[in-house]
């Protein structure tokens, strides 16, 4: 809003030194004249001089008060003309300079396809004509941060393959001395119990309380387990079917009220949907553990070019300038974003809610051929 007042206050610039400058060449003119002729004679010949040297004809007798009159009108005249001639001249720059306020602001919003118009031969001609190689260039960049992240989200599809058995081997040795040996204990002691009930009820007890103790030891063992088990990745599933089995799960375990609205987003690369997807599930962490909301709200959907992620939370909120900003959950974000060449951006305030949204652009992928001829002409 105030880069929009100084771009209005432009034209109004330029009225007032239109006016000045016209106002003032009039009365410096008039006043060089007169001092020209001046010398002539009387007051009244000086004025019949400087009406003839104008080339006026008057009709009348000159006098001290026409000639005033005439200053007079001479001054009006020339403050109109440059009104009008500061207003054209500051209306069209402020609208060459809104071009290039316009470009700039969708370059901030991730709509790298936008473009200056043509603005002319002069400096802010120049500037336009800057500015669109550097939106061009960067478009580049976007299309291949987005290809290095396809190509690195199949490595690592191929290392997660490869880690498979490693990590069934080390859950298998997690059971084996564990969860298996927690089970065998239990089992144990709950034969010792069937013969203590009669002899030793007091031990009997003593007993129950102890295998109570390591059922639900054994519990939390495999719950931390299980939560290794969670993947890291879609496997095999598109990003709409990860996020709701993701919220879903949520919504079963969580005293919440989660809503979701899901946009199927056609030609969206596996890099962006993995990126997209471990944002979704650290914006949901960083939300259960500090938010305290009672309603989480999702929504992916396309618009201008860039498929957005939006989740939104009536939860305690923060301090958008405080150190939350700099927590290792929200640089983690702002640095998968970054892969991809998008935004992100967080709307918070104390007792307001927070809401975060991802932006990334959609770029089409290069072909080998494309790719062949941009290096070449490097």
């Amino acid at each position: 809003m105030q880069t929009q007042r100084r771009l209005a206050s432009i034209q109004w610039s330029f009225v007032k030194q239109g006016l000045t400058l016209a106002v003032g060449t009039v009365v410096i003119v008039l006043g060089l004249l007169w001092l020209s002729i001046y010398w002539l004679g009387s007051y009244g010949q000086a004025a019949d001089w400087l009406f003839l040297y104008l080339g006026i004809r008057v009709p009348f007798g000159l006098d001290w008060k026409y000639l005033l009159l005439f200053f007079v009108v001479a001054i009006i005249f020339a403050g109109i003309l440059g009104v009008i001639s500061g207003y054209v001249v500051g209306n069209l720059l402020k609208k060459r300079l809104n071009a290039l306020w316009e470009a700039a602001m969708n370059l901030e919003r991730g709509t790298l396809s936008y473009r200056v118009p043509e603005l002319g031969t002069d400096e802010l001609g120049d500037i336009g004509w800057s500015f669109n190689r550097l939106a061009a260039k960067w478009e580049e960049q976007v299309v291949s941060l987005q290809r290095l992240s396809n190509h690195n989200a199949a490595l690592g599809e191929q290392l997660r393959q490869a880690a498979v058995v490693e990590e069934r081997q080390r859950l298998a040795r997690e059971l084996h001395d564990a969860v298996s040996q927690q089970l065998f204990a239990i089992a144990m002691t709950t034969a010792a119990i069937k013969r203590l009930m009669e002899k030793n009820p007091a031990r009997a007890a003593q007993q129950i309380e102890l295998v109570e103790e390591m059922a639900s030891a054994a519990q939390t063992e495999m719950r931390a387990l299980l939560l290794h088990l969670r993947p890291a990745t879609l496997q095999d599933k598109s990003l709409g079917e990860a996020v709701v089995e993701l919220l879903e799960e949520l919504k079963q375990k969580q005293l919440l009220k989660i809503t979701w609205e899901l946009e199927e987003i056609d030609g969206m690369s596996s890099g962006i949907e993995d990126h997209l997807f471990r944002i979704l599930q650290e914006a949901l962490s960083n939300t259960l553990r500090h938010a305290r909301a009672d309603q989480i709200e999702v929504k992916l959907f396309t618009l201008q070019g860039q498929v957005r992620l939006r989740i939104t939370d009536d939860g305690v909120g923060f301090d958008t300038d405080g150190e939350k900003m700099t927590s290792y959950g929200l640089v983690s974000m702002r640095e998968r974003v970054a892969e991809v060449g998008g935004s992100l951006e967080i709307y918070s305030a104390i007792g307001k809610g927070t809401q975060l949204e991802v932006r990334i652009p959609l770029m089409e992928p290069m072909s080998y051929v494309e790719t062949k001829a941009a290096e070449g002409s490097e």
